[in-house]
């Protein structure tokens, strides 16, 4: 039997913690074209039976986040620094074998690919049955009932037939809804989804959202939901996270982000969102150029080449790392960007929003 390893012991108190508090998160990958900055400097928190949304662009650093809070970068070369805390324990520092029993019991994933994250040779039955197993000590008969509890319960059809068929024999949206039970099996406080209805279909799409804000619902967990899927976010998230360049550069209550965002990444995003509540006669507008590459940031702000007002920083866009900082009179909204309030709010107000 595999021994228990003690968590690190934490300088705080767990009570005066958030559930899952990220400080300072750096994960980066040396590389023989440079070092790969793929996560440098993130924090953030989030409480139990909360919902947070992180979004950005392919490249930001949306997923690299999420596999450092799981812990999956330790059988690579990555440099992983700062601090995970998870319900009062520090992971990032912690011995392996402690921080892999948390997996599946204390946090999970739903991964975006189901098809390459379940094993093609195990029948889908078998793979949530060793899930739960690997937790719990019940017997195979008490554990594939269990299986078929949470097939069912993920809206699969006949679970008590299709726990024995492989991967390739569900659908997409199936698969996607084994990857959910799988997930689920252990009960976990903190789950993770990576782009859940990428390549689904609209209404499968819906279903997912549904089943994931419903299991929220009944078991409060904390949830973390990356996509770069704006309308996802404004159907299940409470807070949420803009990424680019490895970095955060809003962080805000949702109806914040769609009523009046600060960062003007985070206008862009808007402007190349289609409305379906309105009708919209002007062009819809992309970001002009393309995501940084992370191994070669420009200096200063990341996004200064596709902003239309660095011009208005006085130079600092250029040279200077704009820090995360709280909005002056919006509690919960923080920003980095080098441009005064007053001005980014006249921007929004008088440019970008009327175009929306």
């Amino acid at each position: 039997m595999t021994e228990v390893v003690d968590a690190p012991l934490s300088s705080e108190s767990p009570a005066s913690r958030p559930f899952l508090d990220v400080r300072d998160l750096r994960i980066h990958f040396p590389t023989d074209d440079g070092l790969v900055k793929s996560v440098d400097g993130l924090s953030f928190s989030l409480e139990r039976g909360r919902t947070l949304g992180i979004v950005g662009e392919s490249g930001s650093g949306k997923s690299v986040s999420s596999l450092g809070i799981m812990g999956l970068h330790r059988t690579t070369n990555a440099q992983v620094s700062g601090e995970i805390w998870l319900d009062g324990d520090e992971l990032v520092n912690a011995p392996a074998d402690f921080v892999r029993r948390l997996r599946g019991r204390k946090m999970a994933m739903i991964f975006q690919d189901p098809l390459s994250s379940l094993h093609p040779y195990f029948k889908v039955g078998a793979q949530i049955i060793e899930a739960y197993r690997l937790y719990n000590d019940v017997s195979k008969k008490v554990a594939r009932k269990h299986a078929v509890d949470l097939l069912g319960r993920v809206g699969i059809p006949s679970p008590d037939s299709r726990v024995d068929d492989y991967p390739h024999q569900f659908s997409g949206g199936m698969r996607q809804r084994a990857m959910i039970a799988m997930a689920l099996a252990c009960d976990p406080e903190l789950l993770i989804a990576d782009e859940p209805t990428t390549a689904l279909d609209v209404t499968v799409q819906a279903e997912i959202l549904d089943l994931i804000r419903g299991l929220q619902q009944e078991f409060g967990s904390a949830v973390i939901m990356i996509t770069h899927d704006l309308g996802v976010i404004a159907e299940l998230a409470d807070d949420v996270l803009v990424m680019y360049g490895g970095k955060a550069v809003e962080h805000a209550p949702v109806r914040e982000i769609f009523h009046a965002p600060e960062h003007p990444y985070t206008w862009g995003l808007l402007s190349s969102m289609p409305r379906m509540d309105r009708a919209r006669t002007e062009r819809l507008l992309p970001v002009p150029g393309s995501p940084p590459s992370l191994s070669d940031l420009p200096g200063g702000c990341a996004f200064n080449p596709r902003c239309r007002y660095d011009v208005l920083t006085d130079g600092k866009a250029l040279t200077e790392t704009p820090v995360l900082l709280p909005v002056p009179g919006k509690p919960g909204h923080s920003v980095a960007c080098h441009l005064a309030a007053e001005r980014r709010r006249k921007i929004w107000s008088e440019e970008v929003s009327p175009l929306l």
